[in-house]
């Protein structure tokens, strides 16, 4: 049975940071959002906030797409980004309608205190591509700690990211939610 391992939270949740640690341990193909879209930056150049978030669009399109061809050969794959719940919701029960597979979101969340605090860490670290426009004091920090689970079927762990993640046993929660038997989407 497919795998679609969904992680996803508000921005500056550890979302990135814990699907590039957990889709290696699960052997599982990562697909990120950000990833895609700092290639479109690099291709097509990069400039304001409106652009940052036309390419912001078309990285979901294009996610969409990945994770269809993998369920196109019955291959298993994990997606990470800030899922909206108004456009990923359909957009999932699209895929799930044509394939069988099973999600598992991983849905982070940390204390809001937490996130305002990682998020101006993070746009001041100039770590990441400018084109994301995280500059503190013209972005708006994550208000809320969490954000609800898309409504797709399948499995739902919460992971509290304000501490350490035991990152082996959500792995190990993961892989017997994969096992075991039950309905699946698609069926």
């Amino acid at each position: 049975m497919p795998l679609v391992l969904i992680v996803t939270g508000p921005p500056a949740s550890g979302k990135t940071s814990l699907a590039r640690r957990l889709a290696p341990m699960l052997g599982l193909p990562l697909l990120c959002k950000d990833s895609v879209k700092e290639v479109l930056f690099e291709t097509l150049g990069w400039s304001d906030r409106a652009w940052s978030q036309r390419l912001g669009g078309a990285s979901m399109e294009v996610l969409y797409a990945f994770i269809e061809a993998h369920l196109a050969v019955g291959a298993s794959c994990a997606v990470e980004a800030n899922f909206a719940a108004q456009y990923a919701t359909p957009a999932f029960r699209r895929l799930s309608e044509r394939y069988t597979c099973l999600p598992i979101q991983v849905n982070c969340s940390a204390d809001p205190e937490v996130l305002v605090e990682r998020f101006r860490l993070r746009a001041l670290s100039g770590e990441r591509h400018p084109g994301h426009h995280d500059y503190y004091a013209e972005s708006r920090p994550p208000s809320a700690g969490r954000t609800e689970p898309l409504d797709i079927g399948g499995h739902v762990i919460e992971c509290d990211t304000t501490d350490a993640v035991d990152q082996d046993a959500l792995a190990a929660r993961v892989r017997a939610l994969w096992q075991q038997p039950g309905p699946r989407s698609g069926e």
